[in-house]
């Protein structure tokens, strides 16, 4: 079975996805790499092009090599190859199940969750709702109809993309000319509209073992760049002043409720091998806001730096996923 690293996607993280995939290649240099292109072609790349590609945050990757077809091609080949995928992807198409559905009517092993749990994760009125049935605190939700009304109720709210990652569309809803911002955002995809919720960032990553138990790894405190107003994309990867830590300063009931209800959330999702919840802390302890089932992985990322403080090296971690795949494609 090759092991081969696709990343890439025809979605707006695909810049996140290059920098996972340096991070995958460098722990598994045997690996080949397979960059799926803005245009749909995948493409075999070559160590050199994507080490070299120096940045990845902000730079779009040039596979300077021929396509090997459509990703459906591509993973026709993978099927006949006896190819298992390490997903280096995020958001889209790579992360709403329609990649993991496409895997699976082929039978080709891939890291990480399957197409259901992927697409429930992935709508995040859904995912709340989901949570909830597992005793997950979550924000309850605004209607665009009712954003006037509920901001004369509550002063603040949040509003973000539906179904995207990585904090893109964030809209901080602090003054009658943000709720304009949310409307003209809604014409062109589906927003969730929150109360904002005060506190402190944190998140919480759930690893699955080989033998299928599940253990939450430490918490992480995030305090976002000063004069920022959140954990958006450019606090994420390009503001320095972004302090993570790991684990994070919470009372200890704190960090147990946020590793309980992680797993709770990954439960409640159907998650498979790995995932990573985030709250806020607010006064009256964590509220979820999300799952994401193919969290960031690069150097910079938050789970990596999790199992560091778990004392798990990140080529264990991969080699336990890829196991884990293997494995579910035996079923």
């Amino acid at each position: 079975m090759q092991i081969t690293i696709l990343f890439g996607g025809t979605n707006k993280e695909r810049l996140v996805s290059v920098a996972s995939a340096q991070a995958l290649h460098r722990a598994l240099p045997e690996a080949d790499l397979w960059f799926w292109d803005v245009d749909d072609t995948v493409h075999e790349v070559r160590s050199g092009a994507l080490l070299g590609h120096t940045r990845p945050f902000e730079d779009d990757f040039k596979p300077g090599s021929p396509s090997i077809g459509a990703i459906e091609a591509a993973l026709d080949k993978a099927s006949a190859e006896d190819r298992l995928l390490v997903l280096g992807l995020h958001g889209g198409r790579a992360e709403n199940g329609e990649l993991q559905a496409m895997c699976e009517m082929r039978g080709i092993p891939f890291t990480g969750s399957g197409s259901a749990s992927s697409h429930l994760a992935f709508d995040k009125v859904a995912a709340k709702r989901f949570a909830a049935f597992a005793g997950v605190e979550a924000p309850s939700g605004v209607a665009l109809e009712d954003i006037d009304a509920a901001f004369a109720q509550y002063g603040k709210l949040i509003a973000k993309p539906a179904r995207d990652g990585s904090s893109y569309g964030l809209i901080f809803v602090n003054a009658q000319q943000d709720l304009a911002a949310v409307r003209n955002a809604a014409k062109t995809e589906e927003y969730l509209i929150e109360p904002f919720v005060s506190g402190a960032e944190a998140t919480c990553g759930v690893l699955e073992q080989p033998d299928g138990s599940l253990i939450a790894l430490p918490p992480i405190e995030i305090i976002p760049a000063e004069g920022g107003f959140g954990f958006d994309y450019r606090a994420k990867y390009l503001a320095a002043s972004t302090q993570e830590i790991c684990p994070g300063r919470f009372a200890p009931e704190i960090m147990a409720q946020l590793m309980e209800q992680a797993q709770s959330a990954h439960k409640a999702l159907s998650c498979s091998g790995y995932s990573r919840s985030d709250f806020i802390v607010s006064p009256k302890g964590p509220i979820f806001l999300e799952t994401n089932t193919l969290p960031g992985l690069t150097a910079a990322s938050l789970y990596p730096k999790a199992l560091k403080a778990q004392g798990i090296e990140f080529a264990e971690f991969l080699h336990g996923q890829i196991a884990l795949a293997a494995q579910r494609a035996r079923r």
